[in-house]
């Protein structure tokens, strides 16, 4: 479902979580059908290829309430503990407006001024320059924001990163990641078990040689029924080999099928969170300059990828960047200059001091204290003004050069001298 517009790409990513929903059920099914294909090829060394996938397939069947379950459990757990988990993690604790009212009015702001509900707000501890948005329902959205962050942008560009945030809440963006974790969280899970499990078994089994009594279905299946010749042996064992690399093969394409789709989703709505930061913020240049601010600086210590896939920025890049999870801050920087009207494409310039805009070429800057020079005028050359007269003021024009009339002189009047 194609996304032309802020509506529409709100009812994609609601598609898209359906989708993902259900698709965490089938990479888990087929992760059961490899861990029942390597079962079977373990307890039966003399099957073949056709009977090993026939039984896998019952197996799926038969423990299809099970698997189920487990997936429906995890996401449960997910949706009422994923923000505790997170905030453990990242240690990010629930500030007020007392605590932080910069922070809190701006972000109110934003949400006012678009009817958007107020997230929680926190504050996470670190010198690291980044923020997320986390929440699968309107009761649970939050956005977390560094001090590192903070102490380093300004109004405008704070700003900027908080609309950022509530965009992807807006845009549904966050239930749609937190969904694809879920998946790549499940198949990984089931993934290591099956793995870890295989090793041990391994060591165990084929380690003893087959000599002992933990020999397994490898040493029993090659003593048993002397009827058959040694090349239906070989063939069978063959077979639960070969099945073995399929399970292989099976669980390393679901969880690289989970890791891809998840990433493929996390790159494409940093795009639209910028650009609804700019439609919030209306200054596509604070978006910009906090992006060339953030970059390479968003490293949050301890945090896991699940994490970091959350955050404005994430400086973990992938292969090649096929398994990174944001676009470049370059390529986000330079869709804002061109859709969204930024001025602003450079790295960052210090900003000039004022002393030295009233200089010209070649002049000498002030140095230490010293005032700056008199601007130029009637006694720029330095030469001492004039001294005011002392005494009495001079006379008025077309007066004697007595005394001033009015209270200052000494005339007489109707009540006598003043």
């Amino acid at each position: 479902m194609a996304a032309y517009g802020l509506y529409t790409h709100i009812a994609a990513n609601k598609t898209r979580s359906m989708i993902l929903l259900a698709g965490l059920f089938v990479l888990v099914y087929v992760v059961v059908f490899a861990v029942a294909l390597v079962i079977e090829a373990m307890n039966n060394g003399q099957g073949t290829v056709n009977y090993y996938l026939m039984a896998a397939l019952y197996d799926v069947i038969r423990t299809l309430p099970f698997s189920t379950g487990a997936a429906l459990l995890w996401i449960v757990i997910a949706y009422f503990f994923h923000q505790k988990m997170v905030d453990a993690i990242t240690g990010g604790e629930a500030v007020t407006r007392q605590e932080q009212p910069r922070l809190y009015n701006l972000l109110e702001n934003l949400c006012i001024s678009r009817g958007i509900p107020m997230p929680k707000l926190k504050i996470m501890e670190s010198d690291a320059l980044n923020a997320f948005a986390t929440g699968l329902n309107p009761r649970q959205y939050s956005v977390t924001v560094t001090t590192g962050l903070l102490n380093n942008l300004n109004d405008q560009e704070i700003e900027a990163v908080l609309g950022h945030e509530l965009t992807h809440i807006r845009n549904g963006d966050v239930q749609m990641m937190v969904i694809a974790v879920i998946i790549a969280g499940a198949v990984g899970f089931l993934a290591e078990i099956l793995f870890r499990g295989f090793a041990n078994f391994g060591y165990v089994g084929w380690g003893s040689g087959g000599g002992g009594s933990s020999g397994s279905s490898w040493s029993s299946s090659s003593s048993s029924s002397d009827s058959g010749g040694s090349g239906d042996k070989k063939g069978s064992g063959g077979a639960a080999v070969l099945i073995i690399v399929v399970a292989v093969v099976l669980i390393v394409v679901a969880w690289a099928l989970s890791q891809l789709v998840k990433l493929a989703l996390s790159r494409s709505r940093e795009y639209l969170a910028d650009a609804g930061s700019v439609e919030l913020t209306k200054n596509p240049d604070a978006m910009i300059s906090a992006l060339r601010k953030i970059e390479g600086r968003g490293e949050l210590p301890g945090a896991t990828s699940a994490v970091m896939e959350l955050c404005v920025d994430n400086p973990r890049e992938g292969f090649a960047d096929v398994f990174a999870t944001h676009p470049s801050v370059e390529s986000r920087v330079q869709a804002l200059v061109k859709y969204a009207g930024g001025h602003y494409e450079g790295p960052l310039a210090l900003p000039t001091p004022p002393a030295q805009e009233q200089q010209q070429p070649g002049d000498a800057l002030p140095t230490g204290n010293s005032p700056p020079p008199v601007p130029s005028g009637p006694w720029s050359d330095g030469a001492t003004p004039p001294a005011l007269p002392q005494g009495a003021p001079p006379p008025l024009p077309g007066t004697s050069s007595g005394p001033l009339p009015g209270p200052w002189g000494n005339q007489t009047g109707p009540w006598g001298r003043h």
